[in-house]
């Protein structure tokens, strides 16, 4: 998943933002409510981890002023404001799950894989195209029953192009849905990543799955079967 992490405590956020990178999620951190406000809105992310006690813009107005501008964008309040006012609050508002600091981060990924399965039906968590096998949750993967062994960027730019099968996919839409806000686009990070996405996907195998669309951009070519 793509999260994004608002939280002002600089320490638990960089330890918060390695928990969720070593699981496999991309995690963007911003440290103020105004400025994680406007990278909620253009960042197209999964998931929000949002701190109710923020600087500039509390947490709670966060939350509101995202859905008065019709973004739905699932939310996690993380929290010291443990009493009941504060969580029902943030629940009436939008959030999906209130996490009480201090917790253990076993718990917070916990948290997250709930919203995995919430978001996906239970029958399209595992997923075929031709003799390739994804499992979103547990996220592996294997073609032909050989096990591919994919980094975190890489798994999530499968993802992205099973979302989008028999669709072109652009390097833009690509880089807003699976890297990070601090990605320089001049760079050729994502056709490298694609590269070797196909390096271990395709080579030595009959049929090819994902292909260059020349000036347009990116297609992964079958029919995707669920279960």
């Amino acid at each position: 998943m793509k999260i994004l992490l608002i939280e002002d405590e600089l320490k638990l956020a960089g330890f918060i933002a390695d928990g969720l990178t070593q699981a496999g999620h991309i995690c963007d951190v911003v440290a103020d409510g105004n400025k994680g406000l406007e990278t909620a809105m253009i960042g197209h992310y999964d998931l929000i981890l949002l701190d109710m006690m923020l600087p500039s813009l509390n947490g709670l107005e966060v939350l509101k002023n995202l859905r008065s501008f019709n973004n739905q964008t699932q939310v996690i309040i993380i929290s010291a404001l443990n009493d009941t006012e504060h969580v029902i609050n943030g629940l009436d508002h939008g959030a999906i799950d209130y996490l009480k600091k201090p917790f253990e981060l076993e718990e917070l990924l916990a948290r997250i894989r709930s919203v995995q399965r919430r978001s996906f039906a239970q029958d399209s968590l595992k997923l075929q195209v031709a003799d390739l096998k994804v499992d979103l949750l547990t996220r592996e993967v294997s073609r032909a029953g050989k096990t591919v062994m994919l980094s975190n960027r890489e798994f999530a730019l499968l993802e992205f192009l099973l979302a989008n099968q028999n669709k072109v996919v652009t390097k833009s839409q690509i880089l807003e849905k699976v890297w990070d806000i601090n990605f320089d686009p001049g760079s050729n990070v994502i056709e490298v990543h694609l590269y070797q996405l196909r390096k271990k996907m395709d080579r030595g195998y009959d049929e090819e799955l994902i292909h260059t669309v020349v000036g347009r951009g990116y297609i992964l070519k079958g029919d995707v079967k669920q279960g």
